[in-house]
């Protein structure tokens, strides 16, 4: 029987809950944490809205107001409408970023289920959303490239496309934070006083920057979903005055 000295916090949980692998859970429970961290401000901000608002509510209007900004500039008129997706998804990856910079916690973004699972979210999204807003037939003429007659060469290569856009989000999310992580814990073993902290303020920068690529490429693919096929946009085009 493992003794209970040397079992850190995550492990006494995971068995606590009947988790019979801790190695195999860990990002889950991490996962569990972030999850709370967001909805508890969250709840808390909405629970009584004043028109003078308290710190925590101008956090979340000022958030709210960010991505709209970024959503607009982004995808069109359209785009705030996507913000529940594209906020949720901001948030949560860069709660998982930052997760692994405080003592005693991982980041669940150094694991690549959690990558895989967010690249998913966006991957089924876009197409959901290419559907719904021009219909199954007319989205999927985007695969056949800008003439009909191109078909047989574009649509493998959109195919192929498309199938990479989760595994490049869940790669490169997954590769940027468990190297920043793993550089962390080798030099806090090596030197743990002072010596690491401009290694934290640049993993802090960079937790920013990865959820940026990760949310600006989810919106660069949720506009092009959206865009009518190029003969339909040159049709509908105005003609141009002589």
């Amino acid at each position: 029987m493992e003794n209970l000295e040397t079992l850190s916090w995550i492990d006494l949980a995971a068995q606590a809950l009947g988790l019979r692998a801790p190695l195999q859970v860990e990002h889950v429970l991490m996962t569990w944490v972030v999850v709370v961290l967001l909805i508890v401000p969250a709840f808390l901000a909405t629970r009584g809205m004043r028109e003078v608002p308290g710190p925590l509510q101008n956090i979340l209007e000022f958030l709210v107001e960010t991505l709209q900004g970024f959503l607009e500039a982004t995808i069109g008129p359209k785009g705030p409408k996507y913000l529940p997706l594209i906020g949720s998804l901001t948030l949560f990856i860069l709660g998982c970023n930052l997760l692994g910079l405080v003592p005693g916690f991982k980041s669940p973004t150094n694991n690549l289920n959690t990558t895989v699972a967010c690249a998913l979210v966006v991957f089924f999204s876009t197409h959901i959303i290419g559907i719904r807003e021009q219909g199954l037939l007319r989205y999927l003429r985007h695969f056949t490239g800008p003439v009909w007659w191109l078909a047989p060469i574009m649509v493998p290569i959109e195919i192929i496309g498309h199938l990479a856009r989760p595994v490049s989000l869940s790669v490169r999310l997954f590769g940027n934070i468990f190297g920043e992580d793993t550089v962390l814990l080798i030099l806090l073993s090596l030197v743990p006083f002072l010596i690491p902290l401009p290694m934290m303020l640049l993993a802090i920068f960079t937790s920013f920057v990865q959820t940026f690529v990760f949310i600006m490429l989810s919106m660069i693919y949720i506009a092009g979903a959206g865009e009518p096929h190029p003969e339909e946009a040159l049709a509908t085009a105005p003609e141009r005055k002589e």
